[in-house]
């Protein structure tokens, strides 16, 4: 079996490891299908009050 010569630096590791998960992923939004505003996916539309083409939330004026 192989064994390095000598030990990583934590730096060294840090590096490989930012490579891989360095990215950060943009959120996602969808369009409500009652109004078309843009939401976040598996939620209650906060302008309108519909899940999936059903009204959930009473709109409080």
């Amino acid at each position: 079996m192989a064994v390095p010569k000598k030990k990583l630096t934590k730096r060294r590791i840090g590096n490989r490891r930012s490579q891989k998960h360095g990215k950060v992923a943009l959120k996602q939004h969808a369009k409500c299908s009652n109004c078309a505003a843009l939401v976040m996916p598996h939620s209650v539309c906060s302008n309108c009050g519909f899940y999936k083409g059903k009204k959930i939330l009473a709109k409080l004026v």
